[in-house]
């Protein structure tokens, strides 16, 4: 397009004083202009630097018949320092150290703008007089931020967007405090919008923020923020992050289709929700962490997790207070672990919840009050030493077991009802304590309350009905019991009391044992949000791994660095079953397979993944229902008494019905000098249950290769069960650095010029001691070089694109001294 010409139309009073007409350049036209005037661009390309310093009207032609580009070769194409209007322009920028538009003084309207530019900024307000009003702008920047606001600026954006951002959408920083209503910022390769700084706020109303390559929201650093009516959805990372010290209030919002945390927030972050749906999410739904972090939601429901991670996580000392929610169809409801850790919740429903509803651990406290919990794995689990809280007033219905309590854990429980549990309505172990009062249980298919032996627990005018194998169980020196009651059904109910029980009044139904068996109990939790647990049998997502096909579960076996071995070993298994199933089909006799494995390496050299795939294979061709994988290790299975071993072991058998049981460090269950070790008869249980039920479970043990020749020894049975040893070697320094290539891809980072020969060369030198891990010591890394960058990449003010993604041999970690 060539230049077109600018009709100057004069509206001040002293408009005699300068002369009207077409002018050649908007220069020259802005030169004779004063406030008021109106300036009229014909279609055309103007290779100009614009500067603003009155309130006049530039506007492009209205009768469509063509456009008008502000396109200077560098610099900023308009720059604002009055109340201009500013309408109908296409705006592009080719200056990677200044923005395409600049508002700096004033409250200019600017309507109907397309900004299409490769420059520092889209546009950028700064300065505290800056107050723009901008209407149904377009910014597209993929070399930099879209728009910013910074040092004290501020403004309303309506119906604007910001597509295509090659950083952050919407950034505010330095006290910037904008409006954004009904905007939608998406397809930028950084947070959707991002507020940072110490007196840095902004309020949306009904915007959206989606496909964004980075967390949707980030608000850091003393920052606050208010979203009202907003979504935020199809991230890569975060839904919504707040550290340090963050304030922000989510209205009305809907997160979903979040891979990572719909929302995160630390150190100190502040967070309330209201009236908010949190869903499709694939680790924690709200993740807590902290000292002083706090989060308080108002009727909001939270459902659908697409992972294997809790819910809402809350630990290091945060709190979380949930009024009115709902919290279903989720793994896990709520984890609340490590002292100083709190949560209320307050007339809330917890249902549909594959493990565990409320698990409470490491000395956190939980307190319900008037909750509903239904369709669970375990209703509520106090699970050890200093945990504690209270439930009143809850009712738990349709779960396996409603209330657990292990290890030391008191919490207090009255007015609650559990309603038809396929074991225990209330069960308390190892040591365990508890105050229950006025509770009752109805409809078990196990026990009322069930206390083991050593359990100082308090029963309080508790009662009893059609529980089938007996209302209460308890040793004769456990529980104190006043004023229980039962129906009097149930095989193993008794009127009688114990010695020394504390009874008072009638106690119908209450029989005192020596010895109880558990119920059927879910695994301990993950020592953090971001370590997933095994896969549980009920597990929706572990079902629909198994449907995948061999073929493609093999490619992704094939497509595992190194393990060349490994995979010859696998498929020769994998053929030998497929023909197997194919013989019987055609009426022909099938060789026997035995599929349980032995698998001998060092730590980190894949033996977890390839038992995980080797599950999937096993469930596309029919031999296995579901294909999960269930990992165990001696602390899973071995008790701390007589008897409690073989039930540890059961229930783990169990949980890996239908798929795979994988015990790592098999060998720690027959230590050298065991004497009379509980672990042998993890082992003699083991085997017994892989001849009763040798189609039910597959089970592979891992372990050092010297100690796992000595583990096949221990027991007559071991070593025919488990006919085929696969060896897994250790990773080369070219398959290390293969396998941070691979992190390096999957994070969106990139080696830069050297790195891949530094990282050969580091690996190469890398001390191969104890504590080296192969795969993991590789993992490792590449988590270390993305520290450091990231410490030498803040210091830039703003980044590039490739300054945000390469790696470079200064971003290796030090070798380690040898000893």
């Amino acid at each position: 397009m060539v230049q077109g010409t600018v009709q100057v139309t004069h509206g001040g009073s002293s408009r005699w004083r300068r002369r009207s007409g077409e002018y050649p350049t908007l220069t020259a036209a802005l030169a004779v202009a004063g406030d008021g005037d109106v300036l009229s661009i014909a279609p055309g390309t103007y290779r100009e630097n614009l500067v603003l310093e009155h309130a006049v009207t530039l506007r492009g032609p209205e009768d469509g018949s063509g456009s008008v580009r502000i396109a200077p070769l560098d610099g900023v194409a308009l720059t604002l320092r009055a109340s201009a209007v500013v309408q109908d322009l296409h705006l592009e920028g080719q200056d990677r150290a200044a923005p395409a538009l600049l508002v700096e003084d004033g409250s200019p309207e600017l309507t109907d703008l397309r900004v299409s530019t490769h420059s520092a900024a889209g546009i950028e307000v700064r300065g505290p007089g800056a107050r723009p009003l901008v209407r149904r702008c377009t910014v597209e920047n993929p070399a930099g931020v879209g728009i910013v606001v910074l040092d004290g600026g501020g403004g309303v954006f309506e119906e604007c967007e910001v597509v295509a951002s090659g950083q952050t959408g919407f950034s505010v920083r330095g006290g910037g405090r904008p409006r954004l209503e009904r905007c939608r910022i998406h397809h930028s390769t950084g947070a959707g919008i991002a507020v940072t700084g110490e007196g840095s706020g902004l309020e949306a109303l009904g915007c959206e923020v989606y496909e964004v390559r980075g967390a949707g929201v980030q608000i850091a650093a003393r920052a606050a923020a208010r979203l009202t009516d907003c979504a935020v959805h199809r991230t890569t990372a975060d839904g919504v992050t707040l550290d340090t010290d963050a304030v922000l209030t989510l209205a009305g919002c809907d997160i979903h289709d979040i891979p990572e945390n719909a929302v995160d927030l630390r150190s100190r972050s502040v967070l309330t929700l209201s009236r908010t749906s949190v869903r499709r999410f694939g680790r924690n739904g709200l993740s807590v962490w902290d000292p002083g972090t706090r989060v308080d939601a108002e009727s909001c429901e939270i459902h659908d997790s697409t992972g294997d991670y809790p819910a809402v996580w809350v630990s290091d000392g945060a709190t979380a207070s949930l009024d009115s929610c709902r919290v279903h169809d989720v793994p896990d409801a709520l984890f609340v672990l490590d002292r100083g850790s709190a949560v209320e919740v307050t007339d809330s429903d917890l249902s549909q919840v594959r493990n565990t509803a409320v698990s409470v651990s490491d000395g956190a406290t939980a307190r319900l009050d008037d909750c509903r919990i239904r369709e669970a794995g375990t209703g509520a689990w106090f699970r050890d030493h200093g945990s504690g809280g209270t439930l009143a007033g809850c009712t738990i219905d349709a779960v396996q077991t409603g209330v657990i309590v292990t290890k030391g854990a008191d919490p207090a429980l009255e007015r609650c009802t559990v309603t038809s549990p396929a074991e225990a309505g209330f069960y308390v172990s190892a040591g365990g304590r508890g105050t229950f009062t006025a509770c009752r249980v109805t409809d078990s298919s196990g026990f009322g309350f069930h206390v083991l032996d050593g359990c100082r627990t308090t029963l309080t005018r508790c009662h009893t009905e059609r529980c089938a194998r007996g209302g209460y169980e308890f040793p004769e020196d456990g529980p104190v019991v006043e004023e229980c009651t039962g129906d009097g059904s149930g095989p193993r109910q008794a009127a009688q009391s114990a010695p020394g029980g504390g009874f008072t009044g009638a106690q119908t139904g209450v029989r005192t044992v020596t010895a109880a068996r558990s119920p059927v109990v879910q695994p301990a939790p993950a020592a953090r949000a971001s370590v997933p647990r095994p896969a549980d049998p009920g597990d929706a997502g572990a079902a629909a791994a198994a449907a995948r096909a061999s073929g493609a579960v093999l490619g992704q076996l094939d497509g595992l660095v190194g393990l060349d071995s490994v995979k010859r070993e696998v498929r020769a298994l994998t053929d030998m079953i497929e023909v197997g199933r194919r013989r019987q089909q055609a009426g022909l006799k099938a060789a026997s397979v035995r599929r349980h494995l032995v698998f001998t390496g060092s730590p980190g050299t894949g033996k977890t993944t390839v038992a995980r795939l080797y599950g999937e294979i096993l469930a596309s061709l029919g031999v296995l229902e579901r294909g999960h994988l269930v990992e165990v290790s001696r602390v899973d299975l071995v008790g701390e008494h007589i008897g409690s071993t073989a039930i540890r072991t059961q229930e783990a058998f169990e949980r890996a019905r239908g798929g795979v049981l994988f015990i790592d460090e098999a060998y720690a269950l027959a230590p050298e000098d065991s004497g009379r070790d509980f672990g042998r008869e993890a082992i003699d249980t083991l085997v017994k249950l892989m001849e009763d039920h040798r189609d039910a479970v597959v089970v592979i043990v891992a372990g050092y290769t010297a100690e796992m020749e000595r583990f096949l020894t221990v027991n007559p049975g071991v070593a025919s069960r488990f006919s085929r040893t696969i060896a897994f070697g250790d990773y080369g320094p070219g398959e290390l650095l293969r396998i941070v290539e691979q992190q390096a891809e999957e994070h969106e980072y990139r080696l830069g010029e050297g790195t891949a020969e530094a990282l050969l060369t580091y690996f190469t030198e890398l001390p191969k001691g104890p504590a080296f891990g192969n795969g993991r010591t590789a993992r490792q890394t590449f988590e270390s070089m993305v520290e450091r960058h990231a410490g030498r990449v803040a210091q830039l003010s703003e980044p590039s694109t490739d300054e945000l993604t390469l790696l470079f041999p200064a971003d290796l970690p030090t070798l380690p001294t040898p000893c």
